[in-house]
């Protein structure tokens, strides 16, 4: 049976754990918009690499990129799925849906899958599902560690690619929505084919001075897609923590609510004990007091 004293326990524990829930609140709203104010910047980065070249195929008249002909096929062709997911928790179902995402997508293509994942929290579901990582990154805590975690990913992506260890690589996320939340979505990240150009060429060029390449022209172009991979492979990753700082604001905005609802039971509950015990406490007083006016009782 609750006591007085085990309710107003309950009801300390709920008020200390609500302070917490507010201040998780409070930086989950703050790094939304750090990571959407990094995500905004990057489009106007990425346009820009884009536009470069476009520029390019445009002063070398490259109207097609052909397909390398690498003869009879030795071995089944790698599929590589980049998966960025949360290393912290508290954050609803942002990793159980982007992973039955991942699942049903691995499943529609054709080839050996391997997975690279960034985040612990991700790896397990996939594994789960059957589909083991083989690297696993660190989920970067703030923007300034993207850079680093990026660079790392996108140089054993083109190494592997480059020796012909992955013929394709596919990059998984959560994407914020315009309105609010956020949704699972996929990319092709390489190879970089006609389909990618043509995705390309859609681009309109601000002015109407034709585009020129200054500068070697080879050297220009390993630049400009090396910084088109960066930015592709950033803009993922920011997108993702601010789709996983979204989720955990609307998870602790349920914890919330349900924290108040359990503070007015518990304080409803302590008012009706305390009431119960003071009632208690008069009918004492009363019975007392009437036993004594009985007839027959002598007062001292």
């Amino acid at each position: 049976m609750e006591t007085l004293e085990s309710l107003r326990t309950k009801i300390d524990g709920a008020q200390d754990l609500k302070s917490v829930v507010r201040s998780m609140k409070a930086m989950a709203a703050a790094n939304i918009n750090q990571y959407e104010l990094a995500v905004a910047s990057l489009g106007d980065y990425y346009h820009t690499v884009a536009l470069g070249i476009v520029a390019y195929f445009r002063e070398q008249r490259i109207e097609k990129i052909e397909a390398k002909n690498i003869g009879p096929k030795k071995k089944e062709e790698k599929i590589c799925a980049i998966v960025f997911g949360s290393d912290q928790g508290l954050v609803g179902q942002f990793n159980n849906s982007l992973s039955d995402f991942v699942v049903t997508s691995l499943q529609a293509l054709s080839g050996k899958k391997e997975i690279w994942v960034v985040g612990e929290r991700i790896q397990s579901l996939l594994a789960d599902a059957g589909f083991p990582s083989t690297k696993l990154f660190s989920m970067p805590g703030s923007i300034d560690a993207i850079t680093p975690m990026v660079g790392q990913l996108l140089v054993q992506s083109e190494e592997n690619f480059d020796m012909k260890n992955i013929n394709e690589f596919y990059v998984f996320h959560n994407k914020p929505n315009s309105g609010s939340g956020y949704e699972a979505v996929s990319q092709r990240f390489l190879p970089l084919d006609e389909k990618w150009r043509q995705r390309l060429t859609e681009l309109h060029w601000p002015t109407k001075n034709l585009p020129q390449v200054a500068g070697a022209l080879r050297p220009t172009l390993l630049a400009l897609v090396h910084e088109f991979l960066f930015v592709s492979l950033f803009r993922a990753c920011a997108e993702s923590l601010a789709s996983e700082n979204e989720s955990r604001l609307e998870a602790m905005q349920r914890a919330e609510k349900n924290i108040g609802d359990l503070l007015d039971d518990l304080g409803h509950s302590y008012h009706r004990l305390r009431q119960s015990s003071i009632d208690e406490e008069l009918f004492d007083v009363v019975s007392g007091f009437e036993s004594l006016k009985k007839p027959g009782k002598k007062n001292n």
